[in-house]
């Protein structure tokens, strides 16, 4: 995401205030009534793991049983289980990065961000890190730039499939500091993360829970995280912003959304119960094992934060040709 927000976007996502009628608040004051789904992710993806942490902490809230549906192959599976969905609130999706910024590299997709979503609430954010192989004699951003660009194309950076978090904050660095390196594409992001601690490639940006794993036992140098400010989650690690690229920020984000035309009361008082529950010390602190921060928001701040990651990345994603693979 842009360092740079506007929190007064309105999207096509936004749902009217007008439509909040008397009916419609009724409903919602008695929602739910029956049991919830959450469709997400395959299970352990990043998505599924808060996905799950959250509506642990919603169930006794809703007083209904809440079934966790996982879907494998990516954000396209997730949308076809969503397409019959009636929108009242009763099938909802948990998902990351990927449900937006696919679209921007894929044609005919089963969905649309624009149509068939209303966003409901940011649920976690969590930066990569920016590490490189100790072989490396570099220590900072700026060392590293000057490093890559004295040896244009010649050093590599893993990464998982294309469009990925960690692609996408790789191809980000390397267009904003104009850098010549090759992409090696991995399996997943274990097989990408092992690469450069195994010194088959020499840059990667890991998610920062496994990545702060190989930093502390030297397997890895941490460089830099790729958030806006500084994190407890890599205690002592500058921003990439701060320390070489001015206004670099790239993050991985899940959220809760509910179809479109869901009546408002209802994905207000979603939004309510879900910033009660992140709200909760101890749900906090199970995120920030899973090296994740808590977020919340309303409605509108989830959706401007999803407009403008969609703006910044969609360039990078046009200039590089950025394909999923």
């Amino acid at each position: 995401m842009s360092a740079a927000r506007s929190s007064v976007y309105v999207l096509a996502w936004m749902f009217p205030l007008g439509a909040m009628l008397g009916g419609d608040m009724a409903c919602a004051q008695d929602f739910p009534t029956k049991q919830v789904r959450v469709i997400t992710s395959e299970a352990g993806g990043g998505s599924d793991l808060p996905a799950r942490v959250l509506t642990q902490g919603l169930t006794p809230i809703f007083g209904q049983p809440i079934v966790i549906e996982n879907r494998g192959g990516g954000p396209i599976t997730a949308a076809d289980a969503m397409q019959k969905a009636a929108p009242d609130g009763y099938t909802l999706l948990f998902y990351g990065n990927s449900l937006w910024t696919l679209p921007l590299m894929r044609t005919g997709l089963n969905y649309d961000m624009n149509r068939d979503y209303a966003p409901i609430s940011m649920a976690i954010v969590t930066p990569e890190v920016l590490v490189v192989h100790p072989s490396l004699p570099v220590k900072s951003v700026k060392e590293l730039i000057a490093f890559i660009k004295a040896r244009p194309g010649q050093l590599n950076n893993s990464s998982a499939s294309g469009g990925s978090a960690n692609n996408l904050a790789a191809e980000l660095f390397k267009s904003m500091a104009g850098l010549n390196m090759v992409r090696i594409a991995y399996k997943g992001h274990a097989s990408a993360l092992n690469a450069v601690a195994g010194g088959e490639v020499q840059v990667f940006f890991p998610v920062v829970g496994p990545g702060m794993q190989l930093v502390k036992t030297g397997r890895l140098r941490a460089l830099a995280v790729t958030s806006a400010q500084p994190t407890s989650l890599a205690p002592g690690i500058p921003t990439v912003a701060s320390s070489g690229l001015p206004g670099y920020v790239s993050v991985f984000t899940a959220g809760m959304f509910a179809p479109a035309g869901t009546p408002a009361a209802i994905i207000s008082k979603l939004n309510r119960d879900i910033a009660q529950v992140l709200q909760r010390p101890e749900v906090k602190e199970k995120l920030f094992g899973m090296g994740m921060d808590a977020m919340g928001g309303t409605p509108q701040e989830f959706a401007a934060a999803l407009k403008d990651e969609m703006n910044v990345m969609g360039k990078v994603i046009k200039e590089r040709n950025i394909r999923d693979d």
